[in-house]
């Protein structure tokens, strides 16, 4: 493999760039920037208003739980859109029956889960 003039070029900008927006703005943030040690700045924000409580709190399992179900039938949805692209000249059946197994096993999976209980929020988290 030979290296071109064209590959050196390249790299050459790649450090440049990397030089001009990356490092340039972070000493120049160090440099310029105030020092400032206010016992506020080292707080955790939480919508402008002080804190209070403890940060160990502990969570519901079910939090957990339905941010998974969230994602797992997020990305089931988001395998709608190219499947639909992709039978668009397929026979309209087939793709149709291939569609709807996979909203049944979906379908299938919330039932599932229904059934665990995990649809369910307690009243109280015990701690």
């Amino acid at each position: 493999m030979s290296v071109s003039w064209l590959h050196v070029a390249i790299i050459v900008f790649f450090i440049q760039g990397l030089i001009l927006f990356a490092i340039v703005p972070f000493l120049l943030s160090r440099l310029l920037a105030h020092r400032v040690k206010a016992h506020e700045l080292k707080m955790p924000f939480e919508c402008g208003m002080p804190p209070h409580g403890s940060a160990w709190m502990r969570f519901g399992i079910n939090y957990y739980f339905y941010a998974l179900l969230f994602l797992a039938f997020d990305v089931d949805v988001l395998y709608l859109f190219p499947v639909s692209t992709y039978y668009i000249d397929a026979n309209q059946l087939v793709a149709f029956i291939k569609l709807l197994i996979f909203l049944l096993i979906l379908f299938a999976s919330v039932v599932f889960f229904w059934k665990k209980g995990v649809f369910t929020w307690p009243r109280k988290i015990k701690m």
